[in-house]
């Protein structure tokens, strides 16, 4: 007999303003494969600082998707830019908590769910989860992905910074650890981190499951590709945000561009580093031209994704940008990258998850994001050699594993653990 599984997540297409929906949008779509059934309860468009509705057709029309209001505290509760500090306590979304709550407690009993799964970055979405179980007694599969609350010791520094919003993140996830079943996370390091903090939480309870790409959706992209750069131009392709912090900081790499565009190694006809949908793009204007490299640089707005899929695969190379401080972390694009078959060109630490992602994946050609002699290394080898990088790609059979449908497998196995009166 099927299973119910209700769906906590604020990134849900029509969102337009994150790669992370990708995950619910899924499970949401493979879940029915395993025998189970989602109901997804997620926010109203309005919710979003952008929508796009180019993902709405990837939904299945047999699943139930409900959304209820939620108040963006920036946006929709302030006065003259300014909004009450509360309101916004653990994310700006915390209004969602109110609307969603009762509905989700609808939905349980008109659906008959037997299990919830919710999942983060939104910290609303696990108070939600957190809630529904404990009024319903029901199986409670908290999806982190990532820490909600890290400790760098280098540098000494927390993050979130603001110690209210640390305090309510930290009060959070102590919740889960005492209901929830599960407690899923995207690596291994980022899992370490909650086990350190809660010795005595069992083990078990903490899950891996990495993010991935979606086959179909690459397939359709590849039917759509544009053609390729022409041949002695080379395009580096960076698609998504980079966020404007220390973990993500390109002046390095263009440092390193100016470089090499004053050894004659690059230029304008040979060379582009097309920086797709960064967000900030005043911030990144400016930064080129203060190292020069106004005329290598190219910030593009958004495409809608399977368009962007199709940019990835007839790039020259993608690039990854990530510091120490995100260790713990994995980029979810870089999934989507290793699909896309194309050389990357990794500004990573050594230590971090996404160097072991990428070394497991036969790709250990690296340089430190911060590190602009190692940068101009690394940029020479792949202009020169561009053989010695099209063999540094990964192998399709190794690169499956991350599918999303193979990857729902796994929650799929844990709801028939929690919850296996559902399966009787």
């Amino acid at each position: 007999m099927p299973g119910n599984v209700l769906l906590v997540a604020y990134h849900y297409p029509p969102c337009g303003v994150s790669s992370g929906l990708q995950r619910t949008l899924a499970f949401s779509r493979y879940l029915g494969r395993y025998g189970w059934n989602p109901v997804v309860l997620s926010v109203r468009p309005e919710a979003f600082e952008r929508t796009s509705a180019s993902q709405l057709s990837d939904i299945p029309t047999s699943i139930v998707v409900e959304r209820t209001w939620a108040w963006d505290a920036s946006r929709h509760l302030s006065l003259g830019g300014r909004y009450w500090r509360r309101l916004a306590v653990p994310d700006r979304w915390a209004s969602w908590y109110l609307t969603a709550v009762p509905r989700a407690l609808m939905l349980c009993r008109k659906h008959n769910i037997h299990a919830i799964w919710s999942t983060y970055p939104i910290a609303t979405a696990h108070r939600i989860g957190a809630a529904i179980a404990r009024m319903t007694g029901l199986p409670w599969i908290a999806d982190f992905r990532d820490p909600m609350v890290e400790f760098n010791p280098p540098t000494g520094l927390w993050a979130p910074r603001d110690p209210v919003i640390r305090n309510a993140r930290l009060a959070i996830e102590s919740a889960a650890t005492r209901r929830a079943q599960r407690l899923v996370f995207c690596t291994e390091q980022a899992s370490r981190i909650v086990a350190d903090r809660y010795p005595i939480l069992d083990r078990q309870r903490l899950v891996v499951i990495t993010n991935g790409y979606e086959e179909s959706t690459f397939r359709d992209a590849e039917s759509i590709a544009p053609a390729p750069a022409p041949k002695g131009r080379r395009v580096l392709l960076h698609s998504g945000t980079i966020y404007a912090t220390p973990d993500r900081d390109p002046t390095a790499l263009f440092q390193a561009l100016h470089a090499l565009k004053v050894q004659g190694a690059v230029s304008a006809e040979s060379f582009e580093l097309r920086l797709r949908n960064p967000s900030s793009e005043e911030y990144f204007h400016e930064l080129a031209a203060q190292t020069g490299v106004g005329d290598l640089v190219t910030v593009l707005p958004p495409l809608p994704y399977r368009e962007a899929l199709a940019e990835m695969i007839t790039a020259s190379g993608l690039l990854l940008l990530q510091g120490m401080t995100s260790n713990p972390a994995v980029p979810a694009k870089l999934y989507e990258y290793l699909r896309a078959g194309r050389p990357i060109v990794a500004l990573v630490h050594a230590n971090g998850e996404t160097a072991h992602a990428l070394r497991a994946a036969g790709i250990g050609v690296r340089a430190s994001l911060s590190d602009v002699d190692s940068i101009v290394q690394l940029l020479l080898r792949w202009i020169r050699d561009p053989d010695f990088y099209a063999a540094a790609t990964s192998d399709p059979a190794s690169v499956a594993r991350y599918s999303r449908e193979a990857l729902t497998s796994t929650l799929a196995a844990l709801l028939d653990e929690v919850a296996p009166r559902a399966l009787s």
